[in-house]
């Protein structure tokens, strides 16, 4: 077990003692004291929130990676387009190894101009699946909005993970919330997962509460009781499996095989849970969060090999006919989330 491996075990475990998790505790009084005067600073106006020509929703979450945000900018961004409307995805572009300081034209919509190496897996990712949807990454996300608006005529900007970035004024601020694994033990980086206080529920316009599962009935109470606590508009959004397809020639997958599950995103559990149900999973492979793959990585599995589909796009280069990926279906009311 490495140490972020470790680390994020402690994250989602109430119980956790020991010197390492005292250790995260007191760098986590600095963590705090950094995220909270950031937002002080915001709340009492001395730091600006530039509001752009385009209605801007965030989507973002209180915890570390992992909840499912870029299924849920996907269909934002589809049903958005399916009312007419001119869409941009903005991201950082964490993993990518363009500059983020540049304005980055993933994709504008028809033309894709980088590859997932370069853009990052998940603004590849939404590129690749969303035609007629512009994305971008930068640092800058007020600079690459207004480039956005004045370029392409956008009039629905998404922020993808923007719930912590408030120099971009939005008009809906999105919370996506893990059914499961929820706030784990409810503290700050880094002894636990929280990006920010709970205080933070005060920009919340809506929540989202992500099913990653089959059964979805504990997830439809737990969003009851969410909102009503909060006193928030709550909804669910269900992710369940829907096929595994070949990365190459698109074949199906059919069920009781034996393979070897690979994956390199925030929290995989879920992910080979889902294989657990109709597949024999002789090995399990676990990368870091945006792992680079190398042809080497995967060049020496033997038989059939099912990762995401996240991580699909980073293996579809090599010239590698054993790599399926599992499709997932997401359905939630996107109609209700940007009104």
């Amino acid at each position: 077990m490495n140490l972020k491996t470790a680390v994020t075990k402690i994250h989602y475990d109430k119980n956790a003692k020991g010197i390492v998790y005292y250790l995260l505790g007191l760098c986590s009084i600095f963590y705090a004291t950094g995220a909270g005067f950031k937002n002080f600073l915001y709340d009492k106006g001395l730091l600006r929130s530039y509001k752009v020509n385009a209605k801007v929703i965030s989507v973002g979450n209180l915890t570390t990676g992992g909840v499912g945000k870029t299924p849920v900018v996907a269909g934002l961004a589809k049903y958005l387009l399916s009312k007419g409307e001119k869409v941009c995805i903005l991201s950082r572009g964490y993993g990518g190894e363009l500059s983020n300081k540049n304005v980055n034209v993933i994709s504008d919509g028809i033309n894709l101009y980088h590859n997932a190496k370069e853009a990052g897996d998940e603004p590849y990712w939404l590129a690749v699946n969303l035609d007629g949807c512009a994305v971008i990454t930068c640092k800058d996300r007020v600079k690459a909005a207004e480039y956005a608006i004045e370029k392409f005529g956008i009039t629905y900007i998404i922020l993808d993970d923007g719930f912590q970035y408030r120099r971009l004024a939005r008009d809906i601020n999105l919370l996506l919330v893990d059914s499961e694994k929820m706030f784990g033990n409810e503290r700050l980086l880094p002894q636990g997962p929280l990006r920010e206080g709970f205080e933070g529920f005060k920009r919340v316009d809506k929540i989202l509460v992500v099913s990653k599962n089959i059964d979805h009935s504990r997830a439809e109470k737990y969003t009851r009781v969410l909102s009503k606590k909060l006193n928030i508009p709550a909804f669910l959004c269900k992710t369940e499996p829907e096929y595994i397809y070949n990365i190459k020639s698109g074949e199906h997958l059919g069920k009781s095989v034996d393979i070897t599950a690979i994956s390199a995103i925030g929290q995989p559990e879920q992910f080979y849970k889902f294989l657990e149900n109709d597949f024999n999973i002789i090995k399990t492979i676990t990368f870091d969060d945006h792992h680079p793959y190398s042809k080497s990585d995967v060049a020496s599995i033997e038989g059939i090999i099912v990762t995401t589909e996240k991580d699909a796009v980073k293996l579809a280069k090599y010239d590698l006919n054993n790599i399926y990926a599992l499709k997932l279906k997401t359905e939630f009311d996107a109609g209700a989330l940007v009104v």
